[in-house]
């Protein structure tokens, strides 16, 4: 039987070592190395070629397992699960923007084995909780996104602008909006000239429900 060849990336000795023994118990896996700090998993890594590799966020009281993870990742093919008691949203985004394949709580020891196998195979699923969180961090992130477009737009367009914009959204005609704010229509058609120059669209009703979805009115 061909095992799956794992590295250890730990700290703390005592768990270092009963993480040792309990993936070693597995008749399908052998631990073919292990690092107690980055400098020695750099070094070690690379020349053991691990197929899966268990990598502690937290080393010597920094969370230097992400940084870490990106650099074995360029040197080696290894899958990198990340182990952590750490379950902040932004902590597990930046664990997989490195290359982590999962992100493992420690207290869930019990799932390890499972997700060595499916890291192995290439087809990890990601542990369901810790997908929830980075569907929140891309939220988080979609939100600021938006926010910041809608502040760019606001900065350029005029008031009269997202006044002409809001009335054309409810259905105004060009010659109502003129009649209403009492301007020519020679303006009105002026100011949404300069509208669609700012919100490229292929006309001032789609220019308006952008300006509207990104809420400047």
């Amino acid at each position: 039987m061909t095992k799956i060849r794992v590295f250890l990336v730990e700290d703390d000795e005592d768990w270092r070592r009963g993480l040792s023994a309990y993936v070693t118990k597995e008749a399908d896996m052998e631990v073919i190395g292990t690092a107690a700090n980055a400098a020695d998993a750099r070094t070690l890594a690379p020349a053991l070629n691990p197929n899966v590799i268990l990598m502690d966020i937290m080393l010597v009281d920094s969370m230097e397992g992400i940084a870490l993870t990106a650099e074995i990742s360029a040197l080696c093919e290894a899958k990198i699960i990340m182990l952590s008691s750490l379950t902040e949203k932004q902590v597990i985004f930046d664990a997989f923007k490195a290359g982590a394949v999962n992100y493992l709580v420690k207290s869930d020891f019990g799932a390890i084995p499972g997700a060595i196998r499916e890291a192995y195979r290439e087809s990890s699923p990601i542990d369901a909780q810790v997908a929830e969180q980075i569907r929140e961090e891309f939220r988080r992130l979609k939100q600021l996104e938006q926010e910041y477009e809608a502040k760019k737009l606001k900065d350029l367009i005029t008031p009269a602008e997202i006044q002409v914009l809001s009335m054309i959204d409810q259905g105004y005609t060009q010659t109502q909006i003129a009649d209403k704010f009492v301007i020519s229509i020679r303006t009105v058609k002026n100011h949404v000239s300069h509208i669609l120059k700012k919100l490229p669209g292929r006309s001032s009703k789609e220019a308006a429900k952008k300006a509207k979805d990104m809420g400047l009115f």
